[in-house]
């Protein structure tokens, strides 16, 4: 699995976390998705590795503009760990 985090232009407030996390779900399969206006980030779990230019393309005419993408592999916390 991967961690996509998104720097994005343009949001305001949670209406505008929610069109984004609403077009990015809608272009790419995603296992989680999270926006925040204040951070003015999107992050992103998801199976396959991610392109900047796949979220570009999904949130292409919607007002909001890529700033900077980067993606590492991720490792679900697990809630029970073993010693």
């Amino acid at each position: 699995m991967y961690k996509t985090t998104v720097k994005i232009d343009g949001m305001m407030c949670g209406m505008c976390e929610s069109h984004i996390n609403d077009a990015i779900r809608s272009k790419i399969s995603v296992k989680k998705v999270s926006s925040s206006h204040k951070k003015c980030e999107t992050v992103i779990i998801s199976e396959l590795e991610l392109s900047a230019d796949m979220i570009t393309a999904a949130l292409d005419g919607s007002g909001y503009r890529v700033l900077n993408v980067t993606c590492e592999p991720y490792e679900k916390k697990s809630f029970f760990r073993k010693k």
